[in-house]
């Protein structure tokens, strides 16, 4: 793809017309990318992504992550492209899944989806995934995550809970802050942030207890038996009057 040809697809996946974005210029720019990048276009690729996190526009921020996600599955990678997006899902405002006139933004799930493909690629630290991705449930919001942002947020800790390189000691710190949460929860309408993190929660115990998956292939997790007690021990801290861990 000439130059020109990947300047006007990278304009398109800022688009506000959904078809443009997500129905062309995505899939055009995904299937560019898995074909083979030459190192300049690659880092152009990265450098106007990563510009986007700060675009007034929600469509133009969210579907940043994707791109550099594609670019990690190719086998690019460069430490500053984590640390730039994390600081952004972390941080980021708008938590709509869809809207009618825009389309998809699902700012939660793409970054969720970059945290899974940097978890598999074993590009960045478990740790730091798991603090991203704990620190984004927990970020306070008025938005209730309504189009599965909860699984794909659960299948990216799927992701990082089977990281070699984890601790099962890292694992139960890295969630302390989720701990914290629930403990200090009050009487009275249940906020966001909670609801969405139990809902995270749940998706990761079930799908511990099956046969977790990357790219349709089996994953091994060894310590899934660590993550689940985790999860339930938490769990139980808000449904007490449901049940106790086993």
């Amino acid at each position: 793809m000439r130059r020109s040809e990947l300047d006007d697809t990278l304009t398109g996946l800022a688009s506000r017309d959904p078809e443009v974005r997500d129905g062309r210029a995505l899939p055009t720019l995904l299937a560019a990318v898995q074909a083979g990048l030459d190192a300049d276009d690659a880092a152009h690729v990265a450098a106007v992504a990563l510009e986007r996190l700060d675009h007034p526009e929600t469509q133009a921020r969210t579907f940043a992550p994707l791109v550099i996600a594609a670019l990690v599955e190719s086998g690019r990678f460069d430490p500053t492209w984590w640390q730039r997006v994390a600081r952004w899902w972390v941080g980021e405002h708008d938590l709509r899944g869809h809207d009618d006139g825009l389309g998809w933004l699902h700012a939660v799930a793409h970054g969720a989806d970059l945290v899974a493909t940097c978890a598999a690629a074993r590009v960045v630290d478990p740790g730091d995934l798991l603090d991203a991705t704990v620190a984004r449930c927990i970020e306070p919001t008025d938005t209730v995550w309504r189009d599965q942002e909860d699984d794909r947020v659960a299948h990216a800790l799927v992701q990082v809970v089977a990281h070699p390189d984890l601790t099962a000691d890292r694992l139960v710190a890295g969630l302390s802050p989720v701990r914290r949460m629930f403990e200090s929860g009050e009487p009275g309408p249940v906020p966001a942030p909670a609801t969405n993190t139990m809902h995270v929660l749940r998706s990761l115990v079930v799908a511990l207890g099956q046969q977790p998956l990357w790219d349709d292939e089996p994953v091994r997790v060894p310590l899934a038996d660590v993550a689940v007690a985790e999860a339930c021990s938490l769990l139980a801290l808000v449904t007490p009057w449901s049940w106790r861990p086993a």
